[in-house]
């Protein structure tokens, strides 16, 4: 199967999983926030966060691991790949052990003393964070089975998995409606049943068909954790930065606003989540083939391929976006019983953001693929590290709420569009004439786009589900006429039509 095909098919089985995972998660959400209350929603999402960013360290080692299973799998699959997930293996189980115990120290810590809660729910906030760390160390055990899995490009596999873990969180969502009593306590335990049965169903299905992940004593050598200590070491300060944002923020919240500030928050990243699947799932497609090509020291190829899907990747978080800034007060109406407070300006600002996104996630393949990250390391997270603490300055003179939004759209603008490009070019050997190219084709297509959608749109008054669905037709069209027309490139555009024709054909008798 030629790369673009398996590329391809691995994107349709994760836009498949994807439509499923986010239709169902997002209606699991309502649930939850309906039957836990946008209180007890916010203290366990605020809870479950000091366990996520307690937990960067293993972060980058799993960052490590995926780029050299990966890499060495482009070569075959030879004793050095065994070696490599056997001590991989070793590795994060050791990590966990540690997080578990600094998690235990700081987290409970931090609870006790500077955790904003009534007091009634102060034990429930506790058991909540024994399930998030015991969810959270188990799944540190999990990183290697699903890194080979992605390596081998097997994605219906994982988008399969990806489709029970849904399901089994809807059940859990009904199951807390019609319980009686405790329900936050209740599910975070039921949520962490469910990770460990879905992390030993991976491991199954790992042992049974890839010959490499079964553990054997003799084949770990820490010799060979050097490289990946060194690579992971320097996204490790990435990872930390990451988890400040995404994590940190909620904390900052919860010391300056309600739990139902943090749940608006929560909720509109939940959907930002949800839109960023896309990317996700387009990038867990390419990333692999991209990493193979400088394996074998096809860097031409590898720089093509980066470029285009960076562009691929823009449009297609380009037709989620600006439905949903347009639609965000409607579709929040729609979805929820109760829409909290600033969740309308939280998801607009969360779509935006994402779009800057795109660039600095898919432009750090070349560095990961390249096995160097060290200028990275030292200039985005120190971007990211004053996320947090600007917003707590902002908070404490008075400020609203949203100016924590308002910060991590320009974060994230400055790391895609300035940091990224520099360094692929000066480490990655990258033309900056072809990333400008890149941004000017984006560039373009989302200003024509925006402007036609919300000139066509602007008249509607949303206050029906047909509304809804025309402004939403109206949005979709606009994008991939516009897309077709200047955002693909004429050779792209003829094989791309070539393609669809070619699985019509397939189809007919």
């Amino acid at each position: 199967m030629s790369t673009g095909s398996r590329i391809a098919q691995n994107t349709i089985f994760l836009y498949i999983r994807m439509i499923c995972v986010m239709l169902i998660s997002l209606y699991t959400v309502r649930v939850v926030l309906s039957a836990l209350g946008a209180d007890d929603y916010g203290i366990y999402q605020t809870v479950g966060g000091i366990v996520t960013l307690l937990a960067f360290v293993n972060n980058a080692l799993g960052t490590g691991s995926s780029r050299f299973l990966t890499f060495e799998l482009g070569k075959g699959v030879t004793e050095k790949l065994k070696q490599t997930f056997c001590t991989l293996l070793v590795a994060h189980i050791i990590i966990a052990i540690v997080i578990l115990l600094i998690a235990e120290i700081i987290g409970m810590w931090y609870i006790l003393n500077h955790f904003i809660v009534p007091e009634d729910k102060l034990i429930p906030s506790i058991i909540v964070f024994q399930f998030s760390i015991i969810t959270a160390v188990m799944s540190m055990t999990q990183i290697p089975y699903t890194a080979i899995i992605i390596a081998h490009e097997n994605l219906k596999i994982y988008a399969y998995m990806s489709l029970v873990e849904v399901f089994s969180k809807l059940l859990i969502a009904f199951f807390i409606v019609i319980t009686p009593s405790d329900k936050l306590e209740l599910y975070a335990f039921l949520l962490c049943v469910t990770q460990v049965f879905v992390m030993f169903l991976y491991r199954i299905y790992c042992c049974r068909n890839y010959e490499e992940s079964h553990f054997c004593r003799a084949f770990v050598n820490f010799k060979l954790l050097r490289p990946v200590i060194y690579f992971s070491s320097w996204s490790c300060f990435a990872s930390l930065a990451i988890s400040l944002v995404n994590q940190g923020s909620l904390i900052v919240l919860n010391m300056f606003f309600s739990p139902a500030v943090v749940a608006a928050r929560s909720i509109a990243v939940q959907l930002h989540g949800a839109a960023q699947q896309l990317i996700d799932n387009f990038r867990t497609a390419a990333n692999p083939q991209i990493i193979k090509y400088v394996a074998v020291g096809e860097v031409e190829a590898s720089q093509k391929l980066l470029l285009l899907s960076t562009r691929m990747a823009f449009y297609l978080m380009l037709l989620v976006a600006i439905p949903v800034i347009i639609l965000a007060d409607p579709l929040l109406n729609i979805w929820l019983e109760d829409v909290p407070e600033y969740s309308v300006a939280f998801l607009q600002c969360c779509m935006i953001q994402s779009l800057f996104a795109v660039f600095d996630s898919s432009l750090y393949t070349a560095l990961y693929a390249k096995g160097q990250l060290k200028q990275n390391a030292l200039l985005s997270p120190t971007i990211g590290f004053f996320v947090v603490p600007l917003a707590y300055i902002f908070f404490s003179v008075g400020y609203s709420p949203l100016v924590l939004a308002y910060l991590l759209v320009a974060d994230y603008a400055i790391l895609g569009l300035i940091i990224k490009p520099i360094l692929i070019c000066r480490i990655a050997d990258y033309k900056i004439k072809d990333i400008c190219n890149m941004f000017a084709r984006c560039t373009l297509v989302g200003i024509i786009t925006g402007g036609m959608v919300y000139c066509s749109t602007r008249n509607i008054i949303c206050m029906s589900y047909l509304d809804i669905a025309e402004v939403g037709t109206i949005s979709i069209v606009i994008n991939l006429l516009i897309i077709m027309t200047i955002g693909l490139k004429n050779q792209e555009r003829i094989m791309l039509i070539q393609f669809i024709k070619n699985k019509i054909c397939n189809k007919m008798p």
